[in-house]
């Protein structure tokens, strides 16, 4: 696109040459330019995109979009909003993608899992054509746009994560910038849920992605969440069905016979009158929904089991510190640590808590290490003293709870009726590791959960000497 072009479709005042062709790709990072992009400045809460546009076009960059003017060698686009241009850059681009035909777009949200199936769909959809998705966990305001920028004119899928921390924002995302051929939702809980201000608003929020589908787009929806399960009445689109317990069709998606251990998650995949053993490397009972969704929507824009199932027995990793297994560095011989420390809510520890204990139930010894869940408000307290009574009632061998923000946990499992040195509590990841260093033996599986503000990904790191 031209300077020119750019300039229109974002509605901005051009100085410069018109002519001036962005050949590379969008970028809000300096750091991250090179030749042909174009550097959409932005101001930000710890500093100012502006600060950087000279060393952007050093770079390489041919264009700059900015709130202000500013002198450079280079066209720059004045607008009202950054942020705004970047998204009405990044709708234009994959409409004009789009337009060629070839182009199908999935979209995924839920409470927990939307990296996972993202990262599952990448694998099983780049066996059939170009695919593109966000890397790590660009799901908001500005990561949706800029991921959907990476579009070129030969990309047959596209996949885009919907996170949100307020009702209306993923509604906002569907009809100003992409409306997804295939929607998919996983699980409504309580992630988020302080920002929200309750289930029932997490619920409003996740819908919004299946509201205003048309007819011929495809919903996919966890047929094992109530919740997920309600918003079939919420949408025009074609309900698709996934679960573990139930589905209603012999045509959907179902997984029976889930085993869980050390080396991946197994499970019989029934489908369509055909019954398939599929085998994960990624370990938990939880990222068998994931997989079903993806099979599903893969399934929708044409790839099929026989084709995606291989693609996702062979995804070595979920993502980075998600239930990432690890071995024990110096001092931690024969030890297996499960680092799955990017994100934590009362699902997700719930879920990574029973595959521990399922792990190592009669044959290794469980060690939990858990810090605080961030963004539950009112329910904060509640939930925190619930995981805590979860892990005794698992008969999880020792719990050590890391922070004041996690005490409760402690306390809780306490109260439930662990005693001695089954519970421990100390303040600090440092003391984490001191007290680990005297107890764990080898055989332990210790699973490290927290929020990723509570930063215990690196102690499981440390442990494994990384």
């Amino acid at each position: 696109m031209t300077a020119a072009e750019v300039a229109r479709v974002v509605s901005g005042a051009l100085t410069g040459d018109p002519e001036v062709v962005v050949t590379g790709e969008a970028q809000t990072d300096s750091r991250l330019v090179g030749p042909g992009d174009v550097f959409f400045a932005m101001p930000g809460t710890a500093t100012d995109g502006h600060r950087f546009a000279a060393s952007a076009v050093e770079a390489g960059a041919a264009l700059v979009v900015a709130q202000r003017e500013l002198e450079l060698p280079v066209p720059v686009v004045v607008v009202p909003s950054s942020l705004d241009a970047l998204w009405s850059l990044a709708h234009e681009v994959v409409a004009r993608v789009r337009a060629g035909g070839a182009l199908r777009v999935i979209a995924v949200t839920g409470s927990n899992g939307k990296t996972t199936t993202k990262n599952m769909l990448r694998a099983i959809l780049s066996t059939a054509g170009e695919t593109v998705a966000p890397q790590g966990s660009f799901n908001n305001e500005v990561g949706a746009p800029y991921s959907m920028l990476r579009v070129t004119p030969s990309s047959r899928y596209l996949v885009v994560e919907m996170g949100a921390d307020a009702i209306g924002e993923i509604r906002e995302m569907v009809h100003r910038l992409v409306m997804p051929d295939v929607a998919i939702v996983l699980k409504v809980g309580l992630a988020h849920v302080g920002m929200f201000g309750g289930p029932d608003a997490v619920f409003r929020a996740k819908s919004e992605l299946v509201r205003d589908l048309p007819p011929v787009a495809i919903a996919i929806l966890n047929h094992d969440d109530a919740r997920v399960a309600a918003m079939a009445e919420l949408t025009a689109a074609e309900p698709r069905w996934f679960g573990i317990e139930t589905v209603p069709r012999s045509d959907d998606w179902r997984a029976e016979d889930v085993r869980v251990d050390i080396d991946g998650t197994a499970f019989t995949l029934s489908h369509d009158g055909e019954r398939r053993d599929v085998r994960l490397r990624i370990i938990g009972e939880h990222h068998v929904y994931n997989a079903l969704a993806a099979l599903a929507a893969a399934d929708a824009v044409g790839v099929g089991p026989d084709a995606a199932i291989p693609a996702l027995e062979a995804l070595p990793l979920a993502e980075r510190w998600r239930m990432e297994i690890l071995t024990g560095g110096e001092g931690f011989d024969g030890v297996t640590i499960i680092n799955d420390a990017y994100n934590a809510s009362p699902d997700s520890m719930a879920a990574a808590l029973r595959t521990l204990a399922g792990l190592t139930r009669g044959r290794h010894r469980a060690v939990a290490v858990l810090g605080h869940m961030a963004e539950l408000g009112d329910w904060s307290a509640e939930e925190h003293d619930r995981v805590g009574r979860l892990a005794v009632k698992l008969n999880i061998d020792r719990l050590v709870v890391v922070g004041e923000a996690a005490k409760a946990m402690y306390l809780a499992a306490q109260h439930e009726g662990s005693w001695g040195d089954e519970a421990a509590f100390v303040e600090s990841a440092d003391a984490a590791y001191d007290l680990l260093h005297g107890l764990l033996q080898p055989g332990d599986v210790v699973l490290v959960k927290s929020s990723k503000s509570a930063e215990l990904r690196f102690l499981g790191d440390r442990l494994a000497g990384r």
